[in-house]
C-alpha cells in the first residue's frame, strides 16, 4: 500500500502542496524532513504524532531528516506565539539536541547500516556562518513582504507587535529546506498544518533558485472535539520523558480522553490496523472504555515500553476497583518524622503537585474537587492522621481523574 494512502487513510495529512507527491512516494524512496525547535530536553505529544507520520514513511523505504533548529531557535518561530521565545545557548541546544534523539530511537531507526536511516541535523552548521548581505542578495530577492504578510503566523502579530528578528524565520526556514535540498537531496519538508506558510516557503524558493520540484505536506494537530490542543494537564505539556511526565500520568491521560477522540488517536497514535481501529472506535456508551483502555496501553507501550504500559495500567484497574497493583500509580514516600509532623490535607495537595500552591489547594477543597480514597475532603486543613499512610498508604485524589498515593516508611 502506497505509504501517502496509509497516512491519508490514518488521518495524518492536512494539507500537500502538489497532489503528484502520492505518485512520488508511491514509486521512489524519498528524503524528507521535519524540523524541531529544541527548545525543551523533552518531545511532547505534537512531536509524538509527527514522530508516528515519520516512522510510517521510514518503514515505507523514505529517508527521514530531523532538523533540529539551533540556528533558528536562536530567534524563535514566531507561530502560535504572543511573545518572543528565549534564546538558548549552545550547550542549551546540544543538551536538548541528544536528548531528543534518544527519545526518537523509539520511532526512527538511527542504524548508519540501513540505507534509508533518520539522521539528525543542526542547522545552526550552516546558518550561524552566513553573511548577511550575501543572504539577502541569494534569499531575500525572492520574498514579498506583502506575500508574507498574508501569512497566519505574521497577521495575528502584527497588533502586538512583531520583531524584524522574528519576521526573518520564514527566510531562514525556506533556506533550511534549499540547503538540505542541495546537500541531502530532502525534496519534502512535512510538519504540523501551523507550519504551512514556512513549509510552502521553501518549496517555493528551491523552484525559484534551482529551477526544480520540492514539495511540502503538513499534518493534522492534535486537538480535542472543540479544536483545542491536546496534551494539556495539570502538570503543563504532556512530555515524552518519565522524568517530565510520569508513565502511570501519560497512560491515564489516554485512558480518560475524550469518546469522539479515541478513534482519532488510535489511527493517529498506534499501528493498530484500521480494521481494528475502526471497531474499537464504533464502540458506544461504557464499551467505549475498553477503546481508551487499548488506547492508553499501545500509546504508552510505544513511548515507555511495554512494560511500563504493564505497570501503569495495573495501578489504574487497582484504583478504579478492577485489581491490579497500587505499587506502580505516583507516589510519595514519607518518614515517621514527617508524618508526626501534624500533616493536613492542604499539604498533601502541594507535596503531590496535585495542587499548585495552598492557595489553590484551598479552591480545590472548596469546589468539591478532593477526595482522601472515596470519601470527599471539606476541610483543606484537615489533619492527616499518621497511621493511614502505613500499608497500602493513603490516595488522595483530584476530580475523576488525577491520584497521588502517600505511604509511610
Amino acid at each position: 500500500m502506497n505509504v501517502y494512502d496509509v497516512l491519508t487513510e490514518r488521518g495524518f495529512i492536512k494539507q500537500v502542496s502538489h497532489p503528484e507527491i502520492r505518485d512520488i512516494l508511491g514509486s521512489q524512496s524519498v528524503t524528507f524532513y521535519t524540523g524541531y525547535d529544541p527548545t525543551a530536553d523533552s518531545c511532547h505529544v505534537g512531536h509524538f504524532l509527527q514522530l508516528m507520520a515519520m516512522s510510517h514513511l521510514q518503514k515505507a523505504g523514505h529517508k527521514p531528516l530531523i532538523l533540529v533548529g539551533g540556528g533558528t531557535g536562536a530567534i524563535g518561530d514566531p507561530s502560535g506565539r504572543n511573545d518572543m521565545r528565549v534564546m538558548m545557548t549552545k550547550d542549551t541546544v546540544a543538551h536538548n539536541t541528544q536528548a531528543l534523539k534518544n527519545q526518537m530511537a523509539r520511532f526512527l531507526d538511527f542504524s548508519e547500516a540501513l540505507p534509508n536511516n533518520a539522521e539528525m541535523v543542526d542547522n545552526a552548521d550552516w546558518l550561524l556562518g552566513l553573511n548577511y548581505i550575501d543572504f539577502l542578495r541569494e534569499i531575500g530577492v525572492h520574498f514579498s513582504v506583502n506575500r508574507m504578510l498574508s501569512a497566519e503566523c505574521y497577521k495575528s502579530r502584527l497588533a502586538g507587535g512583531l520583531t524584524f528578528l522574528e519576521f526573518n524565520y520564514m527566510l531562514l526556514q525556506a533556506y533550511d529546506f534549499l540547503h538540505l535540498f542541495r546537500t541531502k537531496g530532502a525534496i519534502l519538508e512535512m510538519g504540523g498544518d501551523d507550519q504551512w506558510s514556512n513549509i510552502l516557503a521553501g518549496a517555493d524558493l528551491i523552484r525559484r533558485v534551482e529551477g526544480k520540484d520540492a514539495f511540502a505536506m503538513t499534518f493534522t494537530l492534535l486537538t480535542n472535539a472543540d479544536g483545542t490542543k491536546m496534551g494539556k494537564t495539570r502538570a503543563g505539556a504532556l512530555w515524552l520523558d518519565a522524568n517530565k511526565t510520569s508513565p502511570y500520568d501519560f497512560y491515564q491521560y489516554w485512558r480518560n480522553v475524550e469518546d469522539a477522540s479515541v478513534e482519532k488517536c488510535l489511527a493517529l497514535l498506534t499501528y493498530l490496523p484500521m480494521d481494528q481501529v475502526h471497531a474499537l472506535g464504533a464502540l458506544k456508551d461504557q464499551e467505549i472504555n475498553k477503546a481508551k483502555k487499548v488506547l492508553a496501553f499501545e500509546v504508552t507501550k510505544l513511548v515507555h515500553g511495554e512494560e511500563e504500559a504493564h505497570k501503569a495500567a495495573e495501578a489504574a484497574e487497582a484504583l478504579f476497583g478492577g485489581g491490579g497493583s497500587l505499587d506502580n500509580m505516583p507516589t510519595t514516600v514519607l518518614s515517621e518524622g514527617q508524618a508526626a509532623q501534624g500533616l493536613q490535607v492542604v499539604d498533601l495537595l502541594v507535596l503531590s503537585g496535585l495542587a499548585k500552591s495552598r492557595g489553590d489547594a484551598r479552591r480545590l477543597v472548596d469546589g468539591g474537587g478532593v477526595s482522601l480514597e472515596d470519601v470527599k475532603v471539606a476541610d483543606v486543613f484537615m489533619p492527616i492522621d499518621p497511621d493511614r499512610l502505613k500499608g497500602d498508604g493513603l490516595v488522595i485524589r483530584k476530580g475523576k481523574k488525577s491520584y497521588h498515593r502517600f505511604l509511610m516508611k
